[in-house]
């Protein structure tokens, strides 16, 4: 198991948070813990970077959802920027490719401002 990290920094769009190592049952809570600590303006984008993340189960999908979910409650959106081949596929088999902006990278998504796919 790697451990996970989480770094924030804050873009013109708003937060990213970028998330490395395993997202899972045991680590899926810091990703929670993470986005429950941010304030999020009405109209701004929270990004996701997945770029290192590792592997992630049910539990850490779950925990996707739950930003996802924080991130309306404040106004704001969410977007996936750098989704590894396997969190991706896990994501289309379920149909949250439909749910979730995913984007190629970090670039792309606060570029756009927007949580378009």
């Amino acid at each position: 198991m790697r451990p996970l990290k989480i770094t924030v920094r804050e873009a013109t769009t708003g937060p990213v948070l970028q998330i490395a190592g395993d997202l899972d049952h045991e680590t899926a809570p810091e990703l929670r813990r993470a986005v429950e600590g941010l304030t999020l303006a009405a109209g701004r984008l929270l990004v996701l970077d997945l770029a290192a993340l590792e592997f992630c189960d049910s539990s850490g999908i779950s925990a996707l959802l739950t930003a996802r979910n924080l991130a309306g409650e404040q106004g704001g959106d969410i977007a996936l920027a750098a989704v590894p081949a396997n969190t991706a596929r896990i994501l289309g088999i379920v149909g949250l490719d439909r749910v979730f902006a995913i984007h190629t990278d970090v670039s792309a998504a606060t570029a756009r401002g927007s949580a378009a796919h």
